[in-house]
């Protein structure tokens, strides 16, 4: 049977670990945790590395705490940023924690032996008072130790405030607090964690003599070196008010495909076994994208659920599958145009006013180019015209569906 530390490495979660943690996992359980800081109401996919690596440590039978940090949240993480993060009111950032905290509960179990605990650091931080602070957890660390340590050390040339120079302290504090309630011996996160994270088993190692681990997960970037996690409209959220269903499922259906079996692997549980044999149909066939398919099909299940996936599945179809199904279209940008525009006229001005094309010099190009398309069929033609047959919905307020390319479309609306 592999281990967790072996099916992690396999499927490519592994960036770096403290010594020892091997050892320590094989001797019995663990229980591990994952902060989220709330600086928005929504997790977005860039968060799913570390939530899976919860979820595959509670499958191999040890005990997962998802912490929403409302307390670190405060103050702000300055790893990986250049300049200091805004800071929130505390009621928004309760609201942001309560909308973490109902995406974390789709990951993982609350029941059995080795249930899922979901904590709130704000439930301790905020009533620490500074002095013991500083005498309890400040003196456990000199500044050449902190200096060290890439989270500040990359912002000396532009400056870091007191404030979130203790990032790396309070943190440390959450996983001392969590060792002593909770006896959580491990900490999880993104690689640009690894010094707070370690901070926070020197500090258990001084204050109880004990030993704790980290393990970090890399960052991601795409096979052209863009950050993982950004479409054309912005940030890939998990929350369907944010990033819609539809969106969601086609952000991963358009993924590189050099990238697409190491998203098999890091956010989907298929069995390697099932990703390889979905590569090798794949590599057969390049254009039916029957890996990106598949890698959509389990993600947006795992974070919407499988009948939100199917709506997802028949509205793809309803758009690029040369059918249109109106029960299934999406939502997507809206125009409207007078009528008297674009019906019995060539199909140049409907791509103009839809805002496709530029010009209609451009819009030629992009017929010649089979690249538009009306209602989920080719233009093949400049001269062909937009005819009462093409049109779809109420008498009163007709509609088409314009695209361009694989991506961008339109729902072009007939006003009166």
């Amino acid at each position: 049977m592999p281990d967790l530390l072996s099916t992690l490495s396999a499927r490519g979660f592994i960036q770096d670990g403290t010594p020892g943690l091997a050892e320590r996992l094989s001797q019995g359980p663990v229980t591990a945790y994952v902060g989220f800081d709330p600086t928005a109401d929504s997790l977005h996919v860039g968060s799913l590395v570390p939530v899976m690596g919860l979820a595959w440590l509670q499958r191999f039978g040890h005990t997962p705490i998802a912490l929403v940090g409302a307390g670190t949240g405060m103050v702000g993480d300055p790893s990986g940023k250049r300049e200091e993060r805004p800071v929130l009111s505390l009621d928004q950032i309760d609201r942001n924690a309560q909308g973490l905290g109902r995406q974390l509960v789709r990951f993982l179990s609350f029941e059995g032996s080795n249930a899922a605990r979901m904590r709130n650091n704000a439930d301790w931080l905020r009533d620490i008072r500074l002095m013991s602070f500083l005498r309890d957890t400040g003196k456990h660390f000199t500044l050449s130790y902190m200096l060290q340590k890439e989270s500040v050390r990359s912002r000396m040339d532009v400056g870091i405030t007191y404030t979130e120079f203790s990032y790396m302290l309070i943190q440390a504090y959450d996983f001392w607090h969590l060792w002593r309630t909770e006896r959580c011996e491990l900490q999880m996160g993104g690689s640009d964690q690894w010094g707070n994270i370690t901070a926070g088993a020197e500090l258990i190692g001084r204050r109880e003599g004990a030993q704790a681990h980290g393990l970090v997960f890399p960052l991601l970037t795409t096979a052209t070196g863009a950050k993982f996690g950004k479409s054309e409209a912005g940030s890939v959220w998990l929350d369907a008010a944010r990033t819609s269903p539809y969106q969601f499922f086609q952000f991963w259906v358009n993924s590189d495909d050099r990238d697409v079996e190491r998203y098999l692997k890091l956010f989907t549980f298929l069995r390697l076994d099932q990703i390889a044999a979905a590569m090798a149909e794949h590599a057969a066939d390049p254009g039916r994208r029957t890996a990106q398919r598949l890698l959509a099909r389990e993600v947006t299940a795992t974070v919407h659920g499988v009948e939100a996936t199917e709506q997802a599945v028949q509205a793809s179809a309803a758009l690029f599958g040369g059918a249109l199904d109106l029960e299934s279209l999406p939502e997507m940008p809206t125009r409207s145009v007078a009528r008297t525009e674009v019906l019995e006229r060539p199909i140049l001005e409907a791509l103009l006013a839809s805002g496709l094309a530029s010009s209609k010099a451009d819009a030629r190009r992009g017929i010649e180019g089979r690249g538009f398309y009306l209602n989920g069929q080719a233009i093949d033609r400049i001269d062909a015209t937009l005819g009462p047959n093409d049109l779809h919905g109420p008498a009163d307020e007709p509609f088409v569906i314009l695209r361009k390319g694989k991506k961008n479309y339109v729902r072009l609306v007939l006003s009166s």
